[in-house]
């Protein structure tokens, strides 16, 4: 495992564990994490950033926030086989209220099954959902109202599969535009505990600094129990997201 970060005289620090970026980078995630590093240390917040490669054993028990992103189906069956070794451990950081971020591929591993073709894959069962697949795939651009952000959550989903969630999971929020996790219920991603999974990506963070300061804020919670954060200018991030949004609520963006 590789580990770079700042910290604080206060020690206020969070540490972030961003899974196999080699394999689940197919989105720009490394620009999630770069996202959460930075709204960290603008803060006057330390930042400590652990790469967990596929050699690696990934412990759970001294990390703030575990980063999943999204890969091919090879790369995400991989993923998925390592972490199989850790779903004890993982499942235990999930339910103490770890918080956990998990986009596109990621998202369908939280679950009890995916399909990879024809073939049935065991998930981690970290959140009561499953995912199959359906023709043709969902792809463009999405924005969705949820709580956890109080702009509308912005960005492209490119997906094959359909996300079921179980009877106590919350959906990420409701789709404004596009078609979410099985293109016909209108709920996009799911929120268990402190797990926030979704389809969203190109990536998911820039444009949506709300979702950032949520995973943030629920990290300092679990670990300082005070998750009050200083507001920052976000006037580019915010503008960038009202333009995409506006563009596709007028109909301005024609799919395919």
């Amino acid at each position: 495992m590789t580990s770079t970060g700042t910290a604080t005289p206060t020690g206020r620090t969070l540490r972030i564990a961003h899974l196999y970026p080699e394999l689940l980078n197919l989105y720009g995630d490394s620009g999630n994490i770069l996202v959460l590093r930075r709204r960290l240390e603008w803060r006057g917040l330390g930042c400590e950033v652990v790469e967990c490669h596929v050699d690696d054993r990934p412990s759970f028990s001294d990390v703030d926030i575990v980063f999943i992103g999204g890969g091919s189906d090879r790369e995400q069956k991989i993923v998925c086989d390592k972490l199989l070794a850790e779903q004890d451990e993982l499942r235990a950081y999930v339910e103490d209220g770890g918080v956990l971020g998990a986009v596109c591929g990621g998202y369908q591993l939280l679950g009890h099954s995916y399909l990879m073709g024809d073939e049935e894959v065991r998930g981690l069962s970290l959140v009561d959902l499953y995912t199959d697949r359906g023709s043709p795939r969902l792809i463009g651009n999405i924005a969705v109202e949820s709580r956890i952000s109080p702009q509308p959550i912005v960005g492209y989903e490119n997906h094959g599969g359909r996300t079921h969630l179980g009877p106590g999971v919350e959906p990420m929020g409701r789709v404004l535009y596009g078609h979410g996790n099985d293109g016909v219920t209108g709920e996009e991603g799911c929120l268990y505990k402190n797990v926030v999974g979704t389809y969203v990506h190109g990536p998911l963070l820039p444009k949506n600094p709300g979702v950032a300061d949520y995973l943030i804020s629920r990290a300092l919670e679990r670990r300082y129990g005070d998750g009050t954060l200083a507001p920052l200018d976000d006037e580019a991030e915010l503008a960038a997201n009202k333009v995409m949004f506006d563009r596709l609520m007028s109909g301005e963006v024609k799919e395919g």
